[in-house]
């Protein structure tokens, strides 16, 4: 390609944002022979705010990667769900043992941080502390502009820098105004009771329809304590810190936390793109991939096995060639967006605490309900495995989860 004899580094292909989405494309371009540069405003390891949950789905494509869970200390494995219905009842949903992992709690600071030493560990040029300040694209290729770095030329770019992309902005296609479809609101606890350090939980509350509270374990008897609501329902995202306040008084949530716990560190709130029905997938020469594609689940928020998903698939595309863009595109159509229509309708149920109630009391109507309850919530099977045959396949009830070897 033809570059300006300015440009102080070239690359087949420039990473920008060292999330999951962003290390995902990196390591598997790298693996694939490209030269990579990945470009990220923060130093690593940094704090990434998060529920810290992850599906199955995300520790299969972790363990794809070649991720080592011995790198990320906090890393907890769940051996069940308990899910409160609006009405107060609360269910315990199993899963399988002796399997695989299927659900996981991690912190984010830790994980991605792991990511990214993984990426450099496959030559990938990470220049974290650097902050992506420009872009252009040509037929040829893309510039990308770093802060203290310079401009960065390659054939391709991954923009994987978030619900606000500034990529978008550089190249054009940002919504302005944007605020994302959910809203969520955390803050790590310590010194929880021994369930709430052992056990996760998710929490139907009434008014948050059809948002949610969660308390998610972490070692050293901590917990990642949250909700999540969405935008344009019954409650409004201004009113964030009083509802928490409100949440923390509820008996219920004081008896699973304990009476000794107590909050660490300030409380935090991001908003959760959920979007990938409605947004433009690539340009020329840049693919957007993780919130910077609009790639989490409307019904829960979770976004980071879609963010894994979409860095891989976009890397595939690249290092396959040709149509780049329309190949890009056709999968993250094919993989992702039946789901989340799916995922869209269900919401439709679960805005009523009839409907709520309902999912909750069928899904723990028997064992064979509970436990693949507790595998659909977290992705072990698509979203919309009911309605998309051409995804069907033996012992898609039965497969393993992940890191069996680490059992």
């Amino acid at each position: 390609m033809a570059v300006r004899s300015e440009v102080m580094r070239i690359a087949d292909v420039v990473v920008v944002g060292g999330g999951p989405a962003g290390t995902a494309a990196a390591i598997s371009l790298a693996r694939a022979g490209s030269d990579v540069v990945l470009v990220d405003k923060a130093t690593f390891p940094r704090d990434k705010f998060c529920g810290d949950g992850l599906t199955t789905n995300a520790l299969r494509l972790l363990e794809k990667l070649g991720l080592d869970p011995t790198t990320v200390p906090s890393w907890k494995v769940i051996h069940a769900v308990n899910v409160r219905s609006p009405s107060g009842r609360l269910v315990q949903f199993p899963l399988p043992e002796g399997a695989g992992q299927y659900a996981v709690v991690a912190e984010r600071q830790e994980l991605d941080n792991a990511l990214v030493e993984l990426a450099r560990k496959e030559g990938v040029d990470v220049l974290d502390g650097h902050a992506c300040t420009g872009a252009s694209e040509s037929r040829d290729g893309v510039v990308v502009m770093a802060e203290g770095v310079g401009e960065i030329a390659g054939g391709h770019a991954v923009a994987a820098d978030g619900i606000w992309s500034p990529m978008r902005k550089y190249l054009g296609v940002h919504t302005p105004d944007y605020r994302g479809e959910w809203h969520a609101f955390r803050q790590y606890f310590t010194n929880v009771s021994d369930r709430a350090a052992s056990e996760l939980f998710v929490l139907f509350e009434p008014d948050f329809l059809p948002g949610y509270a969660w308390s998610f374990p972490l070692p050293g008897n901590r917990a990642n304590v949250g909700f999540g609501i969405q935008r344009g329902h019954k409650q409004q995202i201004n009113e964030m810190k009083q509802l928490w306040q409100a949440l923390l008084q509820r008996p219920h949530i004081h008896e699973i936390l304990g009476p000794n716990s107590a909050p660490e560190g300030p409380y935090r709130s991001w908003p959760i793109p959920a979007r990938i029905d409605d947004i433009t997938y690539a340009t020329e020469r840049t693919l957007f991939v993780g919130d910077a594609v609009g790639a989490c689940d409307p019904m829960t928020g979770e976004g980071i096995a879609q963010a894994l998903h979409t860095g891989i698939r976009a890397a595939e595309a690249i290092a396959a060639g040709g149509e780049v863009t329309r190949r890009y595109s056709r999968a993250v159509e094919r993989d992702l967006v039946a789901d989340h229509k799916m995922s869209t309708l269900l919401i439709r149920a679960l805005k009523h605490r009839k409907g709520a109630r309902a999912g909750v009391r069928i899904a723990g109507l028997t064992a064979w309900t509970r436990r693949n309850f507790a595998r659909w919530l977290f992705e072990d099977y698509p979203r919309a495995i009911i309605v998309t045959p051409r995804r069907w396949k033996r012992g898609m009830f039965t497969g393993p989860g992940a890191f069996r070897s680490e059992l």
